[in-house]
């Protein structure tokens, strides 16, 4: 399957490759939003590949059960060696997506979208054959849950990496203020991560819940500030380990 996005950076521009069992899983959430814009801009290229390409029996066998017995199945590493020898370039990053990883935030987003090339390898079943570890340059996951599959942390993953790539969005300063964005000012440390600020739209006023008057005063200076505090008062309510951190 191809989704054609492509960039202007040199040498064609970032390139992500995704191996996976299940290439249709990628039909839907590529087509829509940020995703589908980048795609009609032409500032990437993105391409899915089904594992079972490099399978040599006529079965297409990509996986099978693990020595010394246990639950499941294995993705063979004779499979994935083939498909990353056939895609690794010389700036190529291979990542391998599983419940072991380093959880993935928005420092990790920022170091991803410099990168010219990912493979991004949805792991499967019961896991992937151990030696696979050798084979890639960093595993990451998107949380402590389980899931099906490596699938939805792809998805997760390039739609986080690719919003920060310049010309994705309409606006570059539209990340400025987001959650989990590096924030600089006179009170913040470099790198802090906060929460995003309250934020309101028309009507002003909702049965008896109105919007802060700072916000319809059109001070911007105040404004700002009313936001910055805001952002620090919620992550410190919400998610005070950010702060600690």
């Amino acid at each position: 399957m191809n989704i054609r996005i492509q960039n202007d950076r040199g040498g064609g521009g970032m390139k992500i490759d995704i191996l996976t069992l299940f290439p249709n899983m990628f039909k839907g959430p590529f087509d829509e939003s940020i995703v589908k814009r980048a795609q009609d801009r032409s500032l990437l290229k993105i391409k899915i590949h089904n594992l079972r390409d490099w399978a040599k029996d006529k079965h297409k066998t990509v996986d099978d059960r693990p020595y010394g017995g246990g639950a499941g199945m294995i993705i063979r590493v004779d499979i994935i060696d083939r498909a990353i020898s056939k895609l690794k370039t010389q700036n190529s990053k291979i990542i391998l997506l599983t419940p072991q990883g380093k959880v993935f935030n928005q420092k990790i987003a920022q170091k991803l979208s410099k990168m010219d090339h990912l493979i991004l390898i949805c792991g499967h079943y019961e896991g992937v054959d151990e030696r696979v570890r050798k084979l890639v340059d960093e595993e990451i996951s998107i949380g402590d849950y389980v899931l099906t599959g490596g699938e939805i942390p792809a998805m997760v993953i390039v739609d986080s990496v690719i919003r920060l790539i310049p010309g994705v969005l309409k606006k570059r300063e539209a990340t400025k203020f987001e959650s989990f964005s590096s924030l600089n000012s006179e009170f913040l440390t470099l790198n802090s991560k906060l929460l995003e600020y309250p934020q309101y739209t028309r009507p002003a006023e909702f049965k008896g819940l109105k919007v802060p008057k700072i916000l319809l005063s059109g001070d911007h200076k105040e404004i700002e500030k009313w936001q910055k505090k805001q952002s620090i008062l919620r992550t410190k309510k919400r998610r005070p380990e950010l702060l600690r951190n």
